[in-house]
């Protein structure tokens, strides 16, 4: 028995059924869904496939691939600032 898992990035280059079938076919345990990109209607039809299929050749496990929290900065000031190692630096 295989313990190691495939896990396989769903994306426009899948985007139909026979495609994803044929990873489920090819061993996929895992398919990841980028919830960053591209649009939810993609999603659910990724997803319905995989639970059709699925069953006639084995489970398949959905990850759902959260953005987590990203930075995001406007325009620095022109003066600079010297940072010191260990010191604290207050954003917002």
């Amino acid at each position: 028995m295989r313990r190691t898992k495939i896990v396989c990035t769903l994306g426009p280059a899948v985007d139909s059924r026979e495609k994803v079938r044929g990873l489920i076919e090819a061993g996929m345990n895992v398919a990841r869904v980028n919830c960053s990109h591209g649009d939810w209607e993609s999603k659910r039809r990724w997803i319905a496939w995989i639970r059709e299929d699925s069953p006639e050749v084995g489970p398949v496990a959905v990850l759902a691939d959260l953005q987590g929290p990203k930075f995001r900065i406007g325009s620095l000031a022109e003066e600079r600032k010297e940072l010191a190692t260990g010191g604290w630096v207050r954003v917002g």
